[in-house]
């Protein structure tokens, strides 16, 4: 199968995830430990699932989920608007040890406390319950379906400019299977011909 990457480059990884996404934080955490192992340029970006299921009919729980998971998104949003794509860095992983890791939905306080931990203003938190920035979070969102297509959702992936919606994963791939999950990531972002890969999801999630 011919590529079209260098496999001596660094990786530019852009990760584009909603905090409020439990699937997103797995990856995000796996992508983390690729880069803990091996030099990659890993980004972040806000896709919100709010933003992509306004419109839509859900089930009751999936619509009252969304509906909340606008505040941390737009925490996110003004972190990277108002201080930097590196603040953003910081702050996506402190919400997500808060929420998934150890379960806390209680957004008015894990907010704070993240953004603490991130070392940024606590005034931040104000962006959860104001609209302002939704056009940012708008354009980051259209960004990522520009790149995938309208089947996309939480996480999208970007790997050397090539974009797809997953990898889905239901556990933390650590050490050298984090390694090799990466590797055939890259492989298949870097055929052309590739479109899509899935199988049905039966386990429980993991954070651990």
């Amino acid at each position: 199968m011919e590529d079209n990457f260098d496999r001596t480059s660094v990786p530019v990884v852009t990760a584009y995830v909603d905090p409020s996404c439990p699937f997103a934080w797995i990856t995000s955490r796996w992508l983390m430990e690729v880069g803990r192992l091996r030099p990659i340029d890993l980004r972040f970006e806000v896709m919100s699932l709010s933003v992509l299921n306004e419109d839509r009919e859900l089930e009751p729980w999936y619509r009252a989920f969304n509906d909340r998971a606008w505040g941390p998104a737009r925490v996110c949003v003004a972190a990277a608007v108002h201080h930097s794509p590196a603040a953003l860095a910081h702050l996506y992983p402190a919400l997500g040890r808060r929420i998934h890791d150890e379960g806390d939905k209680d957004f008015a306080t894990v907010v704070p406390a993240a953004l603490a931990e991130a070392g940024l203003p606590a005034d931040l938190a104000d962006a959860a319950r104001c609209s302002d920035l939704d056009p940012q979070m708008r354009a980051s969102t259209a960004k990522a379906r520009q790149l995938v297509g309208e089947d996309l959702g939480t996480p999208t992936v970007v790997i050397d400019g090539v974009a797809f919606f997953g990898p889905v994963l239901t556990s933390i791939p650590r050490g050298e299977e984090a390694l090799r999950v990466f590797d055939g990531a890259r492989l298949l972002a870097g055929c052309r011909a590739f479109s899509e890969l899935k199988r049905a999801r039966s386990d429980g999630l993991s954070f651990a």
